[in-house]
């Protein structure tokens, strides 16, 4: 039997002693390579990178819509750079927020892990059951699928905080459909910028005795405190290592905040800096 998704993530965790998350957005104006080929500056900027920090993060995760805004050029940029973390043996995450009827989820799911190859994906899960089933099939091969739980974007209390009939909030009814729809890889996405509810989250999880992987954004460029998260995370007294804390930016354009142009020295201080105030793992 292969092995599955939480089992990947615990493994990865283990051996680089992190659970940090380096979320590839490429904006190609914060780019310091140059040159005429966007694809290239893409490419070579990431892959300096990663070759850099692969051995203290624990995934990777490729923001689909930020390589599609250059075409196919960026999309082929995305291609290898997945190939690149693939080949350190780190967990790829494709950030593609996908959901949609039956036979279109089906189809993009295997866009997601027959053509791209990623080991996980993330999931919109407005439409119901039927529109994850797909994705959700694919936890059975190994593969992972993260839910949109409780995201730390500015407009998501706009839904997400509505009262169902229930009584919870929508976002909370969400994570009951997570424990239903439960299979070894499914996890959710909660964001790192409100700790109060991620606790509520991990704490919902954590009763219904389920092994589900959280994938937190937030930290960084949004605000959110990595050392708060993993706070919260030990506090419920989950196994941090099936756990991924994102961050994008605030890696990858470390040098701005640094200062000079060693873009690749200061991602890698940024990493250990999330590194030390998660803690160790063990």
């Amino acid at each position: 039997m292969p092995m599955n998704f939480p089992e990947l993530l615990e493994n990865m965790a283990t051996r680089n002693n992190s659970i940090v998350c380096f979320g590839v957005d490429p904006v190609i104006e914060r780019i310091p390579v140059k040159g005429s080929d966007i694809g290239k500056r893409i490419v070579k900027f990431y892959t300096e990178l990663l070759a850099a920090v692969a051995d203290e993060i624990a995934a990777v995760k490729p923001n689909y819509a930020f390589f599609a805004q250059y075409g196919f050029e960026g999309l082929k940029a995305m291609e290898t750079l997945i190939a690149a973390a693939k080949k350190k043996k780190l967990p790829v995450i494709l950030d593609a927020k996908r959901g949609d009827t039956g036979k279109s989820s089906e189809a993009y799911s295997k866009e997601v892990f027959e053509a791209w190859k990623a080991d996980a994906v993330t999931v919109s899960p407005y439409m119901g059951a039927d529109s994850v089933a797909p994705f959700i099939n694919y936890c059975g091969k190994g593969k992972g699928v993260y839910v949109l739980v409780k995201t730390s974007n500015p407009g998501a209390n706009d839904l997400q905080q509505l009262r169902t009939e229930t009584g919870r909030k929508l976002f909370m009814e969400t994570a009951a459909n997570v424990i239903k729809w439960h299979k070894p890889g499914v996890g959710a996405v909660v964001g790192a910028t409100n700790t109060a509810e991620l606790e509520k989250i991990t704490k919902f999880f954590a009763a219904a005795k389920k092994k589900i992987p959280l994938l937190i954004p937030g930290v960084g460029a949004q605000g959110g405190s990595a050392r708060e998260v993993a706070a919260v995370l030990r506090k419920v007294g989950n196994d941090v290592r099936i756990h991924r804390i994102n961050s994008s930016s605030g890696i990858s354009c470390a040098y701005e905040k640094y200062g000079g142009s060693d873009y690749v020295s200061a991602a890698v201080k940024e990493v250990e800096k999330l590194n030390s105030e998660i803690g160790a793992l063990t």
